[in-house]
């Protein structure tokens, strides 16, 4: 199944395959909002409901699928690269940081929607330039950035694309603000843990940027990479951590999983070789849901004393930089 609907005065798509359902918002940061496995009654993401869209067209970063470009937070809101310095608003006044990225909240035009046997395939594209210059001011690069939905019995596969179509190098950091559910299939807060491939933790100053210092995990952290850590209806986490697989049923995975430690059903965010570092927020602990956020670079890379080592990177005019991930139930 393939439509387009209104959802809550918003133009969204809706489309199904085996028991996995999706719905996409393209004119808010073409975000997918909702991803259930309806055969196994699982919520897999946080979906704004019918109340929540003001909510939601304010802070898309805290539902669905929100990309972030760049990722978590630039120091003062400022970084040069190659000759130019990039100045962004500042949108924490208290850290004095700008944050969360430039594409959240813009519309994206549907490129490609079509329906198979076997997947649903939904292709979102926005266009930056100086004729459409909401992000063009701020980051005066001409780029093209494609997020393209892959729909099958399996789950879901998200891929985004970012072109260069400047004349120079451009920076390119991206980001996921991903909100799991939990309790995503009934239950309390105290019957579900999350795991995620985590290898140091990052230290964080005051402003929470990166001191510099990697740090071994803590007790509590390090039940991230083994048996699992409650991560809702707790105290709050803000936290950053390297990259490190971890062993998930006999294979080394990649990612953030939640698991209801009653039933066993599991909650599955996979990622690929692209993402580096993980920031993990839960909002001060008392929501329904826990963002582990997988980032290309490390938090403020731009500013780091060794910027390519925190994982900065540029394309050339013309390259691409794309990042994969899986998202399932089972």
């Amino acid at each position: 199944m393939l439509r387009s609907i209104d959802w809550n005065g918003l133009q969204a798509m809706e489309f199904s395959k085996g028991d996995y359902t999706a719905l996409l918002v393209p004119s808010v940061g073409a975000n997918l909002v909702r991803l259930a496995h309806t055969g196994l009654g699982v919520e897999i993401l946080r979906t704004p409901n019918a109340n929540e869209t003001d909510t939601f067209r304010r802070r898309p970063h805290v539902f669905g699928l929100p990309i972030l470009f760049p990722p978590n937070r630039i120091a003062d809101g400022s970084y040069s690269f190659d000759g130019r310095t990039y100045r962004f608003p500042i949108t924490i006044e208290r850290e004095h940081n700008y944050h969360h990225g430039l594409l959240k909240s813009q519309p994206f035009a549907v490129s490609k929607a079509q329906e198979t046997d076997d997947e649903v395939l939904v292709e979102c594209r926005y266009y930056s330039n100086a004729g459409n210059d909401a992000i063009f001011r701020d980051f005066p690069h001409e780029f093209r950035c494609k997020i393209v939905y892959r729909l099958t019995a399996n789950g879901l596969e998200q891929e985004v694309v970012f072109t260069n179509r400047s004349r120079n190098p451009m920076p390119v950091g991206v980001g996921f603000h991903t909100p799991l559910r939990i309790p995503f299939a009934g239950g309390t807060d105290a019957d579900y843990v999350m795991r995620v491939a985590v290898g140091e933790q990052v230290e964080l100053d005051g402003r929470n940027l990166p001191t510099g210092r990697k740090l071994p995990l803590t007790e509590e952290f390090a039940r991230l990479r083994t048996g699992g850590l409650r991560v809702t209806g707790c105290g709050p986490i803000e936290a950053g951590f390297t990259l490190r697989a971890i062993d998930v049923d006999g294979r080394a995975f990649c990612g953030a999983l939640v698991e209801h430690i009653r039933t066993g059903v599991r909650t599955f965010y996979e990622v690929d070789e692209a993402t580096t570092y993980w920031t993990i927020w839960n909002n001060g602990g008392q929501v329904h849901y826990c963002c582990p956020e997988p980032q290309s670079w490390t938090t403020n890379a731009p500013n780091a004393p060794d910027p390519e080592a925190a994982g900065f990177r540029a394309i050339a005019p013309g390259e691409k930089f794309s990042m994969n991930f899986r998202l399932y139930a089972g």
